[in-house]
């Protein structure tokens, strides 16, 4: 059988993932926001919709995992 990874799934993993970090750390989105420099309306997009540009996404993942 055939099973496609797609793009949406990507984004989908990437917003759990980066979600699952911040909860774990127990980070709110206002200090992870502080920290990163991706704005705090930009971090809750992402964590509903998976959509965010790539540097916003480097910028949160080094301030989430790093």
């Amino acid at each position: 059988m055939l099973s496609l990874y797609t793009a949406y799934d990507l984004q989908v993993d990437l917003k759990v993932f980066i979600k699952s970090v911040r909860k774990k750390d127990k980070l709110g989105v206002q200090k992870l926001a502080a920290l990163s420099g991706v704005a705090y309306a930009t971090i809750r997009k992402f964590e509903s919709s998976g959509n965010i540009s790539l540097r916003q996404f480097l910028m949160l993942y080094e301030k989430s995992v790093i």
